[in-house]
């Protein structure tokens, strides 16, 4: 039985949960800290989603355990490598005898291009889809453009991540 002082509807407006405070930080962390999935080109061929994989991203259990802290893109040797994003170029050189050109971007992410005879200069700035250097000789037993993304100092992620997924179509048979 209901008194006169108990509503018998729920009012109109109701304050937010929690939950919904909860839910609203984690989607505006994501957004704010995550890049851009379609910022990025693939280096090996200019495009906004990947060609050809290789070998894939395979990450450490711990920060100095072996992995492979990148992707390998199919490219022949001698093609040019192209800029993945806008940015300032912060290394060309050689590092334990592989060639080597990194870009600094905007977002905070820093790309790595090996083996890369680069045809730019550090302090460079460089557009999306530049050629930034042609592709060597293997080095290290594994064909094409290896292609990483650091995210700090030591903290890698897949740069596939940095592309948009590729758009898989099925034929009628």
């Amino acid at each position: 039985m209901t008194s006169i002082l108990t509503p018998i509807f729920k009012p109109a407006c109701r304050r937010p949960s929690s939950r919904y405070f909860g839910s609203l930080a984690v989607v505006s962390f994501l957004l704010l800290c995550c890049p851009p999935a379609t910022a990025y080109v693939d280096p090996a061929s200019g495009k906004p989603s990947p060609a050809r994989v290789l070998r894939g991203f395979e990450a450490p259990e711990q920060k100095w355990s072996p992995g492979h802290r990148g992707v390998d893109m199919a490219l022949a040797v001698g093609s040019p490598v192209v800029a993945a994003e806008d940015g300032v170029i912060a290394f060309v050189g050689t590092v334990a005898g592989k060639p080597v050109v990194s870009i600094s971007h905007a977002d905070g992410v820093r790309t790595t291009y090996q083996p890369v005879h680069g045809t730019v200069k550090q302090g460079q700035e460089v557009r999306e889809g530049q050629v930034i250097g042609r592709l060597g000789n293997p080095v290290d037993g594994y064909p094409g453009l290896h292609w990483g993304a650091l995210i700090a100092k030591d903290t890698y992620i897949d740069p596939l991540t940095l592309l948009d997924m590729p758009v898989i179509r099925l034929k009628p048979l």
